[in-house]
């Protein structure tokens, strides 16, 4: 298990910055991170760089050692159902849950099968590999796919994660339109706290649904 003073050395920040990179310096969160505020994201849009996409040569989920162990001792992957449940029982003496609800904002639908609640990567593994990932460290690609801290994993129904692939917003977008500011918003934030590249393609349509925003 990293330290936590490793994992913000990884993206080259100072200690304080684990409030945003601190994957593995506590628990996992009681609910959700928020989203951003829309000046703020509209701020960080501005500010990520355009850069053509990397190759994808290499690439491999399993590079990001997703669904690690936590310091509680479950999986990430149990944490976010633990956190982002409704009336979640685990099983006896485990992490895992037996029963619950889990809300798939991508498509507003409720899942009442836990193996049906998937986890999805906001900014999807593949995408951050083609803009920036494929130069981290071992270290730094764990943080990334197991990001508790910033509104990077989420609950997702089989149908919409599947739809959803490898995709960004210039190529896929949520079918719940409700969704469009806050998925334009957590994007945006996890590109900019990542330090990942983005497209004019990508960029543009960031800006059309953080323009579904209303504050």
């Amino acid at each position: 298990m990293e330290s936590s003073c490793s994992v913000a050395a990884a993206f080259g920040l100072p200690t304080a910055s684990l409030v945003i990179l601190g994957v593995f310096a506590g628990p996992a969160l009681a609910e959700p991170p928020a989203p951003p505020s829309t000046t703020t994201a509209r701020s960080e849009l501005a500010a990520l760089t355009v850069a053509a996409p990397h190759s994808m040569d290499g690439y491999a989920r399993d590079k990001f050692d997703i669904w690690a162990s936590q310091p509680d001792g479950c999986t990430t992957r149990q944490d976010v159902l633990a956190r982002d449940g409704s009336n979640v029982n685990d099983q006896a003496g485990s992490c895992q849950p037996s029963s619950g609800s889990w809300y798939s904002a991508y498509d507003d639908k409720t899942v009442t099968v836990v193996a049906d609640a998937t986890i999805d990567h906001m900014v999807p593994l593949a995408e951050a590999w083609r803009s920036g990932a494929d130069t981290w460290t071992a270290e730094q690609r764990k943080a990334f796919g197991n990001d508790l801290k910033d509104p990077q994993l989420l609950i997702a129904s089989e149908s919409s994660n599947s739809s959803k692939s490898d995709s960004g917003p210039a190529d896929w977008k949520p079918t719940n339109h409700a969704f469009w500011c806050t998925y334009g918003k957590d994007y945006t934030h996890i590109k900019s706290v990542f330090k990942l590249t983005t497209t004019d393609d990508e960029k543009a349509a960031l800006s059309s649904v953080i323009d579904t925003c209303t504050n």
